[in-house]
């Protein structure tokens, strides 16, 4: 399986070389491309990418946007996202049950119930083929479900949005927002995830200073006994 970080900026306006593009994963095996996420960014160019198929985490603008003119394959989401793209021209549409592992060109996706929006209730995905397994969850408060969703993961890759503090709202008895990366990594190693990556990259690491945040993340990860980087677009890696 190999993943290509298409981009892994999260909604904000600045955006850099390394962080230019909404936050998208290209998961790809043996012949199959399957896209995770197509934001606004992408409309218009997603196209050029040939993917299979397109699977989303919720429908949020930088998110699914992208679709709103429709898709040239298939297209996979759960109940509630599809209930909030009523107007997006997507013909061939899929259903994906939460805790249901579902194969898309021959990757399983595992959908995950996460708090992050009430408006937009989103997921993560445990995505697997061969001998390799990781969690792709761009946005979010916490996982519901968190010890089966990263049991034998390899790579937990997470939101990005905040490092230190906490961006969590209470909204009526919902939570909303962003967890911060250093939670995430905590959640890690809790569950014995070797691995993380940073995606959805918010204001703190796409206008200041990466190089000293990365190398801040990667101290707090080491007490953790977990590795970690901030992903970029275009990173390539191979499991």
């Amino acid at each position: 399986m190999k993943l290509t970080f298409l981009g892994t900026r999260g909604e904000i306006e600045k955006r850099t070389r390394r962080h230019r593009m909404h936050t998208s994963l290209m998961v790809s095996y043996r012949d199959a491309d399957v896209m995770i996420d197509c934001g606004l960014d992408w409309l218009g160019k997603f196209e050029r990418l040939h993917p299979k198929a397109i699977v989303l985490t919720h429908a949020h603008p930088d998110h699914a946007w992208g679709l709103r003119n429709g898709a040239p394959c298939p297209v996979h989401a759960p109940q509630k996202t599809w209930q909030s793209l009523t107007r997006c021209r997507i013909e061939d549409r899929h259903l994906i049950k939460e805790r249901t592992p579902t194969k898309i060109c021959g990757i399983t996706f595992e959908a995950f119930s996460v708090e992050h929006s009430i408006l937009a209730p989103a997921v993560g995905y445990r995505v697997s083929a061969g001998r390799a397994s990781v969690f792709y969850v761009p946005d979010l408060v916490f996982i519901h479900d968190r010890a089966a969703a990263l049991k034998n993961v390899q790579i937990y890759i997470g939101d990005g949005a905040t490092v230190m503090r906490s961006f969590i709202r209470r909204r009526d008895k919902a939570l909303i927002g962003h967890s911060p990366v250093r939670t995430q990594l905590t959640w890690c190693e809790k569950e014995g995830v070797p691995q993380a990556i940073v995606t959805h990259c918010g204001s703190e690491i796409v206008t200041g200073d990466e190089d000293k945040l990365s190398a801040k993340l990667r101290v707090i990860a080491s007490e953790r006994g977990v590795d970690m980087r901030i992903a970029y677009d275009g990173m390539k890696l191979k499991l």
